[in-house]
């Protein structure tokens, strides 16, 4: 069975959550918007996961509205928001390391007379606050949206300062946090966003279900009209076991965080990590881990692999049994280098040669030992016939 070192990308649905989706394909198939007693008990079972997943961010449940997706969380808001602020005089600030679920919309903002702004990131992955504060200003209504955790690097961003400095500006602050929800303490109890988008299948959860935290009081245009669902924000008929399945993999999460599941990944990580920098030399013409070591979740190596492309080591690496990407899933096959990696200042050669190896929960100590041998040897053997 092939090594998965892909869990960013996507992460295996958990038994539990099977578990706890099959009655709704099954015995509770009912319309949750039916008035009587079956179509109330589904009814029941959506407010439940909504608390679930309310609890996994430190939310109100009533702050919580399903979607069909991440991308669908991140297009709600920044439309929505496109329409609050308005076009003239207004500002659109984004950090230079978003996932194209942000970049895209805010580009076609752009493309209608929005004025949008990019904030720099370090070489470490990590937003330039300083830049960041200078594009943010008073003068003029506007919002920013800046990733919580990155999809490529697993770089943790200061979220907390970022959405102060917006805060002092009068504006909106939105996080995808797709990448950190599940995997490190997220709280916006803690930390002052108004909006956070979240995608089930990077935790356990199945494909296809995702939700948008919205703070009481914040403005939402619904992107979606229709019966009305979602208390006006997001109409279509529910999907039910999805959204059970979400509350589950959110009851999960929270477990896994709290009771040290998610430090025994890091663990791994790093056992991962360690052995591939022992069998292979750490250092710019060996082998070199890319971001911020100390600010990251606990899952994720990327790591450059001097001498060789990511196009030659995935293919063999796949024959070998090892399943990871060269970065973002939606990125896959694409010719350019990676924006992520060239905003962090990165030659082309050196995002040409990078790997993102990501875990999860279900990733065993044998599987990494193996994997590290594997990757050693199809990289050895790589440079050889260079």
């Amino acid at each position: 069975m092939a090594i998965y070192l892909d869990s960013n990308a996507t992460t295996k649905v958990h038994p539990r959550v099977v578990e706890a989706m099959m009655p709704f394909l099954t015995g509770h198939w009912h319309n949750p918007s039916s008035n009587y007693a079956a179509g109330r008990d589904v009814r029941n079972a959506i407010e439940i996961a909504r608390e679930q997943v309310a609890a996994l961010i430190g939310a109100h449940p009533d702050e919580i509205v399903f979607t069909g997706s991440g991308t669908e969380a991140n297009s709600t808001v920044i439309k929505s928001l496109a329409r609050e602020i308005g076009r003239r005089h207004s500002r659109v600030v984004v950090s230079a390391i978003e996932h194209s679920a942000v970049i895209r919309p805010v580009e076609a903002m752009a493309a209608v007379g929005f004025e949008v702004k990019t904030a720099r990131v370090g070489e470490d992955g990590r937003l330039d606050l300083d830049d960041f504060a200078s594009v943010v200003v008073d003068t003029c209504p506007g919002f920013a949206s800046v990733m919580w955790a990155n999809n490529e690097t697993g770089v943790i961003q200061p979220i907390a300062e970022a959405c102060e400095i917006a805060k002092k500006a009068g504006w909106f602050f939105h996080t995808d946090a797709i990448q950190a929800v599940g995997k490190i303490p997220v709280r916006v109890d803690e930390v002052a966003v108004d909006y956070l988008s979240i995608s089930g299948h990077k935790f356990h959860a199945p494909k296809g279900v995702g939700a948008l935290f919205i703070r009481r009081g914040s403005p939402i245009e619904p992107m979606i009209r229709g019966g009305g669902q979602e208390s006006g924000r997001r109409s279509g008929t529910e999907n039910v076991p999805y959204l059970v399945g979400l509350g589950a993999a959110a009851a999960l999460m929270r477990e896994e965080i709290s009771g040290g599941g998610m430090a025994r990944v890091t663990r791994l990580r790093d056992r991962l990590e360690g052995g591939l920098l022992t069998g292979l030399g750490e250092g710019p013409d060996r082998v070199t881990c890319n971001g911020s070591r100390e600010h990251r979740t606990g899952n994720v190596a990327h790591l450059s692999f001097a001498g060789c492309t990511a196009a030659e080591l995935l293919p063999a690496l796949d024959a070998f049994g090892v399943e990871c990407s060269a970065g973002s899933a939606c990125m896959a096959g694409k010719s350019q280098p990676s924006h992520v990696q060239k905003a962090m200042g990165f030659s082309d050669e050196r995002a040409f040669s990078s790997l993102r190896l990501s875990l999860s929960i279900f990733t065993t100590e044998e599987e990494v030992d193996e994997a590290v041998g594997k990757i050693i040897k199809v990289l050895k053997r790589l440079r050889a016939a260079s």
